[in-house]
């Protein structure tokens, strides 16, 4: 894995070579500061089962072995954006660092969370690479559509957050 030329520094994603940004078919970016604690941020974050409840582009999420939160290794289903994908969680550093792979016919993706803590709360940053026929073709016809999403992802995690920490399993 190699640092995005544009993430030098302590806070930067690990991108797998084909998907850095500069090779990938397409790439977003997506930031936002909150004032919830990065705990509280991250255990919404890790708790892919509950995703549809507060992230309306997020369906059937299903994780091997019934787990309800993600860990390192954790391989999920999902439909996001109206395709149903297969992910595997490649990188998790517990409170901080979470990316997943995610295929589906036509798509190769990658998608990456930081959180880093702040005095008043924390910053999230989340970035998605993409290459694949499908990714081409969603990208010219619904440019804006995967950043305005993702935006929409962060603003709702925030929300949740402000809410407190996900009920107990």
């Amino acid at each position: 894995m190699r640092q995005s030329a544009r993430n030098r520094g302590a806070f930067l994603i690990h991108w797998p070579d084909k998907f850095l940004p500069d090779r990938a078919s397409v790439h977003v970016r997506n930031q936002l500061e909150m004032s919830a604690p990065s705990e509280i941020v991250w255990s919404w974050l890790i708790r892919a089962k509950l995703w549809p409840t507060w992230y309306l582009n997020a369906k059937r999420v299903v994780i091997e072995g019934g787990d309800h939160d993600l860990r390192s290794g954790s391989k999920f289903r999902w439909t996001t954006f109206g395709l149903r994908l297969d992910s595997k969680v490649e990188e998790f550093v517990s409170g901080q660092r979470l990316a997943w792979s995610a295929r589906a016919i036509g798509i190769d993706a990658y998608h990456a969370w930081l959180i880093e803590k702040r005095p008043a709360g924390c910053y999230v940053l989340t970035e998605e690479t993409q290459n694949g026929w499908l990714a081409r073709l969603n990208s010219t016809l619904r440019p804006p559509e995967m950043s305005k999403q993702h935006q929409n992802w962060l603003e709702s995690l925030q929300r949740k957050s402000s809410e407190g920490p996900p009920p107990a399993i």
